[in-house]
């Protein structure tokens, strides 16, 4: 999955037709799903691409972030965000934090590693401290509300599932001020690829990205 912006249709059918801002002349509300794996083209990236393309038919821009290849530190717990607002450390948090501003919303695709998420994503999810810190702490405004979206995917076997990695996933969501319309969880994809055999997950990925970006469109005309 790219994050060139795609091309609209020019309505959807689903219930109520609700037609997509024309490019020409308005902006289209722009999506941005993140991407948890440690690697790319697995299970929880094939999820994401999906729902991304089912955002793109609903009329809206996507994008993609990739928690692997951020370069993003460890945070270090050293609160100088709950003073400044600001972290400390010297690596891309600026560029990271603008594309997670400008998004009008977010689809978070994770698989799912001794029932949380991986190490990369957690690392993204810790660095997230100053948006709490500025609205907790300091007293700024709470971000604007936008709607988003989880996909989880695991393998068999693991008896704690999916609930520590949505509930990591949901806190940070808060902190962001996203409105979770929905939380997509696979289980049984014990190898890479499995989710193709799936196709009624990925069918609902994509009926779950047309959703928020329906939902994008709204609140943004609204």
């Amino acid at each position: 999955m790219s994050g060139d912006e795609r091309t609209a249709r020019d309505a959807v059918a689903s219930g109520d037709a609700l037609i997509a801002p024309d490019p020409v002349t308005a902006p289209r509300p722009l999506v941005l799903g993140i991407a948890g794996s440690p690697r790319r083209g697995g299970n929880s990236d094939t999820l994401l691409a999906a729902a991304l393309d089912g955002a793109a038919e609903a009329g809206v821009a996507t994008d993609t972030l990739a928690a692997a290849g951020l370069g993003l530190a460890p945070c270090r717990g050293c609160n100088t965000c709950s003073r400044t607002g600001e972290c400390i450390l010297s690596d891309p948090w600026r560029d990271v934090f603008e594309r997670i501003d400008r998004v009008d919303a977010l689809i978070v695709a994770s698989p799912v590693y001794f029932a949380t998420v991986p190490a990369v994503l957690k690392i993204l999810y810790d660095r997230m401290q100053p948006y709490w810190a500025r609205t907790h702490v300091l007293g700024h405004p709470r971000p604007a509300r936008r709607p988003g979206a989880i996909l989880l995917a695991r393998s068999g076997g693991d008896p704690y599932g999916f609930d520590a990695a949505e509930a990591t996933t949901r806190s940070v969501l808060a902190v962001l001020g996203i409105d979770v319309l929905d939380v997509l969880k696979v289980a049984g994809l014990d190898a890479g690829g499995d989710v193709a055999h799936h196709p009624e997950a990925l069918t609902g990925a994509r009926l779950l990205g047309s959703a928020v970006a329906l939902e994008a469109i709204r609140r943004r005309s609204g």
